[in-house]
């Protein structure tokens, strides 16, 4: 079975819903393939890697969180970008790319499904646009915290604890590179916070403000959200979908 690309589209925009956000780059569709699409690859980023993979699995359309085009960026084609884009264009496949859209759907965002295998559940929202997310919690550390992130995500965890922590009630948590979102976690309440990055000013705010930081991964914490949205839509429309992991440390 295959639908428009104008009416994949319009199931992603409905679910998203881009017009809400002010983002770093364009959501939707980023480069434009053929009409009909049978098959979608999701994945993190649209790196040549993933391409590859997709081009691979004949796909006609990708579905990504990290699209090719941001803001301020060199506008050349040359290069990378020339690579991945002749790759697309070559293929004939569309590329889709939805970021901070993706990271705030209640449901299927990068947020809620990282939550979702944390085993936290939201009960209030922080930050600017209300990307990040806050769950009460129990555990007796926060070297627990991160001992349980680190087995849900596979990965080692970047930990900075402050002097004299205490058990870990509340979790805030932001996925990707969030680290600018500590000082609004800690303002709602967080006793610890969970994002992909950490810069040299966090570790000092945490020792000095009593909150927990860890560093989990920018990937390992944004992978989920593009297969979930892919799926649900694929089945909404009976298209065939495949997430392929392209490993990345940071």
């Amino acid at each position: 079975m295959s639908i428009s690309r104008d009416t994949l589209l319009q199931s992603f925009d409905a679910l998203l819903q881009p017009e809400r956000f002010k983002d770093y780059g364009p959501n939707g569709l980023q480069v434009e393939g053929k009409a009909q699409i049978a098959r979608i690859v999701s994945g993190v980023t649209a790196s040549r890697a993933l391409i590859d993979a997709a081009i691979a699995q004949q796909a006609d359309a990708i579905f990504v969180h990290h699209g090719l085009f941001w803001r301020g960026q060199d506008g050349r084609i040359t290069g990378w970008m020339k690579q991945r884009l002749q790759r697309l264009l070559a293929h004939d496949i569309s590329l889709f790319a939805y970021h901070l859209p993706l990271d705030a759907h209640p449901q299927w965002g990068n947020n809620a499904c990282l939550g979702q295998a944390l085993g936290w559940a939201a009960d209030a929202r922080f930050g600017e646009q209300e990307l990040g997310c806050v769950a009460s919690v129990d555990y007796p550390s926060a070297q627990a915290l991160a001992a349980h992130i680190e087995r849900v995500l596979g990965r080692s965890a970047t930990l900075v604890v402050p002097p004299g922590a205490a058990p870990i009630r509340r979790v805030a948590w932001c996925s990707g590179g969030a680290q600018g979102y500590f000082e609004a976690a800690i303002a709602a309440g967080a006793d610890a916070f969970v994002t992909g990055e950490i810069s040299e000013p966090q570790a000092h705010l945490a020792r000095e403000m009593g909150v927990a930081f860890i560093a989990a991964g920018h990937h390992a914490t944004e992978r989920y959200g593009a297969p979930a949205v892919a799926a649900h839509v694929a089945a909404l429309h009976g298209l065939e979908h495949v997430f392929i992991d392209i490993d990345n440390p940071a």
